[in-house]
């Protein structure tokens, strides 16, 4: 099954029967990252951050036990250019009242997508869904949840499992009466 809505912009049908609007990512903002330990891999065009991971974009903000930044080769005012981000271990990604988590995350930022896999929960308010995959397409700020099944690690990245369903819990307007 699949439930499509606008980015984190949960919809609550009962009471508005529309979208709440969300506002574009600005994905040539830097980015910028906290970490307990770095380690750089120039010859790979990678860094490695490990603990207490933050990573920050505009009013976008990933956290993740390990993150793993690919960059390419050129530089811009002095830094290498990201191009793509990989969380793994209690990954969040926060924007203004809305969050989104699960088990790991891929940040790509040339194509300005974030996908989420593992245990995934998006929420806004009291609106929740749940899935084991989410697609959040920063340009246009649709997100794309799916059930999927479960996720697994094998050593070479996570693996989906097919099955599963996405759930969720939208809250209504209370009444005056």
């Amino acid at each position: 099954m699949r439930f499509t809505t606008p980015l984190f912009a949960l919809v609550a049908v009962a009471a508005t029967g529309a979208a709440l609007a969300q506002s574009r990512h600005d994905s040539s903002a830097p980015i910028d990252f906290a970490a307990d330990h770095i380690e750089l891999q120039d010859k790979a065009n990678r860094a490695i951050l490990s603990g207490n991971v933050r990573i920050t974009q505009a009013e976008m903000v990933l956290t993740a036990t390990r993150v793993t930044v690919a960059y390419t080769g050129k530089v811009t005012g002095g830094s290498p250019q990201a191009s793509r981000i990989d969380a793994s271990g209690g990954v969040t990604v926060t924007r203004p009242d809305q969050r989104a988590s699960g088990s790991y995350g891929v940040y790509d930022v040339s194509r300005r997508t974030v996908i989420m896999l593992g245990g995934v929960k998006l929420t806004q308010g009291a609106n929740t869904v749940n899935g084991s995959r989410l697609t959040i397409n920063l340009d246009t700020g649709k997100a794309v949840i799916d059930g999927g099944g479960s996720v697994s690690s094998t050593g070479s990245g996570p693996t989906t499992t097919s099955g599963g369903r996405v759930t969720g819990r939208f809250s209504v307007p209370k009444r005056n009466q």
